[in-house]
């Protein structure tokens, strides 16, 4: 069973490639499709953004596809950065990529006690057939925000997000550590049991 994976970020297409890695389905990138459209993600969710990648993604290639949206939300900035996550610091004026996001995230967390610097990254799943159907699934990882980066693995928040049963910020974890408990292996987790069956039904 083909199944797009609607993402251009090479971590998140390891990532979900690991996680179904023992399955019956064959992951393709949207990638390896041409000409495939660029998704405005103007939703207001995670849900919203996932599935309007979802559906542009399944109607390009004509399979069904699997998108995800995902950001960190701190407590202590009101939930922000939120789905803005990924455009942190360019809406700020700030510069763009992770480098800049971090740098921004830490500025506004100076001086915040560790107590107060609890935060989840969030992670809504949709996947989408070209007739319109689809399935929802999401998943939250609970944490708080180091003072500094750490770790040089993973990608986006990474490098400040500790896990606090791990001790370790997620860029500190292996990839399979990660994929143990991160809210995009939890998501996918919940979506597992229905997926298959899913797809079939598309055939």
């Amino acid at each position: 069973m083909i199944l797009v994976a609607a993402t251009a970020n090479p971590g998140k297409l390891r990532e979900l490639a690991a996680l179904l890695a023992d399955s019956e389905i064959t992951l393709r990138s949207l990638a390896d499709f041409a000409a495939a459209p660029a998704v405005n993600e103007s939703g207001e969710t995670f849900v919203a953004n996932a599935r309007l990648k979802a559906h542009a993604a399944a109607a390009h290639t004509g399979s069904p596809a699997l998108a995800d949206d995902s950001g960190l939300e701190v407590d202590a900035l009101g939930g922000l950065p939120g789905v803005r996550s990924a455009r942190f610091a360019a809406d700020a004026g700030a510069g763009s990529g992770d480098a800049a996001n971090l740098a921004l995230l830490l500025s506004r967390l100076r001086g915040v006690p560790e107590a107060a610097r609890t935060a989840r990254f969030r992670c809504a799943v949709v996947v989408a057939r070209p007739d319109g159907a689809e399935l929802i699934a999401d998943g939250t990882c609970e944490g708080r925000i180091a003072e500094a980066p750490r770790g040089s693995g993973g990608f986006g928040y990474d490098p400040v997000f500790l896990a606090p049963s791990l001790g370790r910020t997620f860029a500190e974890l292996s990839a399979a550590e990660k994929d143990r408990v991160s809210h995009r292996a939890r998501a996918i987790a919940a979506l597992r049991p229905h997926l298959a069956a899913f797809l079939r039904s598309e055939e």
